[in-house]
């Protein structure tokens, strides 16, 4: 049953919340009779599944699309949608773009970094908001972990909980040390789902194209499953065989 942020707030301390990415029908269909609670329609799809270097490529209208996907495959699955590079620099177009991403299927969105005003004016429009910490990738440089000086991880306590203050119902946390996301986890009121920031945290999220094996790299915090990249390699090969010898059809 589709929950939102507000009921899934009271998993805190009582059950951990499983998160997965998903970008189109049939996988999400798949992750939503697995019982996962949340589904995030990320800007990683920008990487993972459509060629490019980083998430700032990605566009309103390929989440748009890829949410409107989702959505069809997991209609009762609470779906989380990321606001892309750009398109939340100011409160105006924060909210504009917000309501693009619940319009096309999504039940809240997130959106990176300390955008406190932008997070009030959204949630002041009705719309539940999922904050992201530690590493940003719509900002970083490189993907080294953050937060690993005091002062940093500090302001990655601060900007954390100024987040929830302005409204925000869940906060993502990638790339820090454990310690630091054990930490954020106790301090704040709203659940916390981490990425790479050990195992204390409310919860865990792992792009999906990460848990099957699908690529050749994946991060060093994520899991793989299976190597479905393999899978898809042998099948192919053997079809390619197959036609050139008249064993297909």
């Amino acid at each position: 049953m589709k929950q939102t942020l507000k009921q899934l707030q009271q998993l805190k301390g009582k059950r951990r919340i499983s998160m997965l990415t998903a970008y189109n029908c049939p996988v999400a269909r798949s992750i939503e009779q697995a019982g996962i609670l949340t589904i995030l329609v990320g800007d990683s799809v920008g990487m993972v599944e459509m060629g490019f270097s980083s998430t700032r490529d990605v566009t309103m209208e390929h989440m748009v699309y890829h949410i409107e996907a989702v959505r069809r495959g997991a209609p009762n699955t609470h779906i989380i949608g990321d606001l892309p590079h750009l398109t939340y620099e100011n409160v105006d177009d924060a909210v504009a773009n917000a309501k693009r991403i619940i319009a096309a299927g999504a039940d809240s969105v997130k959106l990176e970094g300390p955008y406190f005003d932008a997070v009030k004016a959204i949630v002041n429009e009705g719309i539940e908001v999922v904050a992201h910490v530690g590493l940003t990738p719509q900002k970083a440089t490189n993907f080294k972990k953050v937060g690993k000086s005091q002062a940093e991880a500090q302001q990655i306590i601060d900007e954390s909980v100024e987040l929830e203050k302005a409204g925000a119902g869940m906060i993502v946390i990638e790339h820090v040390p454990a310690e630091l996301g054990e930490k954020l986890t106790q301090t704040l009121n709203i659940p916390t789902i981490g990425i790479g920031a050990g195992g204390e945290t409310d919860g865990q999220v792992l792009v999906i194209n990460d848990a099957l094996g699908i690529g050749d790299y994946w991060p060093p915090f994520s899991k793989q499953y299976a190597h479905v990249s393999d899978t898809i390699l042998k099948v192919a090969t053997q079809y390619r065989e197959e036609v050139e010898t008249k064993q297909y059809p």
